[in-house]
């Protein structure tokens, strides 16, 4: 019978085990995460007490005083009832646990004085002591805050495709609470992203370049590095700059688009490219610009002019170019306010933000600083071991840590020939047609 025992108990941990290895999505909905509820709601005082988020209440509780009486030989306990005010330590109230891919979130209720702040502090102490990999604050509303608790790391290993299929969105990566990375230019139309060597900034560029290159829309590269980038996908590209003089006079042809589009919309009593027909509709662009910096560098006064010249025009496009269907990616290694007040004014209208591992803090603070502290100190973090981790800061209005597919230059390359058909040209698009005009 001991031994029936021991083999039923043996044949079912393997089990268990291969469950867990084969199957451990089911594994944990319904094995893994019931355990780990009925942990979570019976350590929730204790685990609340230890990270200083309860509050003490004055309750009315029966007690028993235990009064000592009087005798030699022995102690003569007489018991008294006793209604009476105690002081309390009470828990902040637990909502439902809903299971999520890679955890849980729960929504949690605030003690009066409490706000998100709190919970942000204590996020480390909460993962420790329900022993995951980490905890976030995810959403709050007046009175409430939802914590989002996350088994293991999930950019551990990213293997998405980067296209998604509908226009001007891209999917590059995924995200740490386990759902994919979007960015979609309708929604957030310009990015700012940094990053040092080998942090995963061209990794980034390649896989952005492989989402869009199916679509039909113009790619265009600004390529300060002297086309070492961008040149390798230039049959994808509708124009390639790789001298700052090459990139002033794309800008300029650029600014020209803005101001026929917007006589178009104008003529046609629409607010945007948008609210036109498709056949009106101009060719959306998209400008990828590598190693902003050295548009706005200047080695003596004669370039003064042109590189006010370079920063007014990207300014212009990054306030109108939503509206015209022309969006904006600039990426840079380092992107400082000593780079002079057109890189600060050009930030203020790069409302994506994409932080890799950068060299110095000013970088960092540059891109996410004007938004959340958390996430600076998060990028700060991001180890040079986890080359494509960033801080992604955009549609949904919270930071997020990210990581990018790898891509591999090769696989670009054969997306950029393979939709080299699709490339506008450019002459096409500087032309000023009028034939949107009739069809509008």
């Amino acid at each position: 019978m001991m031994y029936a025992a021991l083999g039923f108990l043996a044949a079912s941990a393997a089990g268990a085990w291969a469950w867990r290895h084969w199957l451990p999505r089911s594994f944990w909905y319904l094995v893994g995460f019931p355990l780990k509820a009925v942990r979570v709601y019976l350590t929730w005082r204790h685990v609340a007490y230890g990270c200083t988020l309860t509050r003490k209440r004055r309750v009315w509780r029966l007690s028993l005083d235990a009064l000592p009486g009087l005798g030699t030989a022995s102690v003569v306990i007489q018991e008294r009832r006793r209604v009476r005010r105690v002081d309390i330590e009470r828990a902040p109230r637990l909502g439902i646990m809903r299971p999520t891919v890679m955890g849980w979130q729960v929504r949690i209720r605030l003690h009066d004085g409490q706000i998100p702040d709190d919970y942000v502090k204590v996020a480390e102490r909460l993962a420790h002591a329900w022993r995951v990999h980490a905890v976030r604050v995810v959403d709050s509303a007046p009175g409430s805050v939802t914590l989002l608790a996350t088994m293991h790391d999930p950019l551990t290993t990213v293997d998405v495709t980067p296209e998604t299929g509908d226009l001007l969105t891209v999917r590059p990566g995924r995200l740490e609470n386990g759902r994919d990375w979007v960015i979609d230019f309708r929604t957030v139309p310009h990015w700012l992203n940094a990053g040092a060597t080998q942090s995963g900034k061209s990794n980034l560029a390649n896989a952005i370049i492989k989402g869009l290159a199916p679509q039909p829309i113009a790619i265009v590269g600004l390529d300060l590095k002297g086309g070492v980038e961008f040149t390798p996908y230039k049959p994808r590209l509708s124009a390639l700059g790789t001298t700052r003089g090459e990139c002033v006079g794309l800008l300029d042809d650029l600014v020209g688009m803005l101001t026929d589009r917007m006589r178009i919309c104008r003529e046609a009593g629409a607010r945007n490219v948008w609210k036109l027909s498709d056949q009106a509709r101009p060719v959306p662009i998209v400008v990828l610009v590598d190693e902003v910096a050295e548009l706005f560098l200047m080695a003596d006064k004669s370039e003064k002019d042109e590189i006010t010249k370079t920063a007014t025009a990207l300014l212009r496009i990054a306030q109108l170019g939503r509206a015209f269907a022309v969006y904006l990616i600039v990426c840079g290694q380092r992107i400082g306010s000593d780079l002079g007040p057109g890189v600060t004014a050009l930030r203020s209208q790069l409302s994506g933000r994409i932080c890799h591992r950068v060299n110095d803090p000013e970088t960092a603070n540059m891109t996410l600083g004007d938004m959340d502290p958390d996430a600076l100190d998060a990028a700060r973090a991001i180890a040079a071991e986890t080359p494509g981790v960033a801080i992604v800061a955009g549609q949904d209005g919270t930071w997020h840590r990210a990581r990018s597919v790898f891509v591999s230059e090769q696989d670009a390359e054969a997306a950029a020939r393979q939709y080299a058909t699709l490339a506008p040209a450019w002459v096409d698009l500087v032309a000023v047609d009028t034939a949107p005009l009739k069809a509008a």
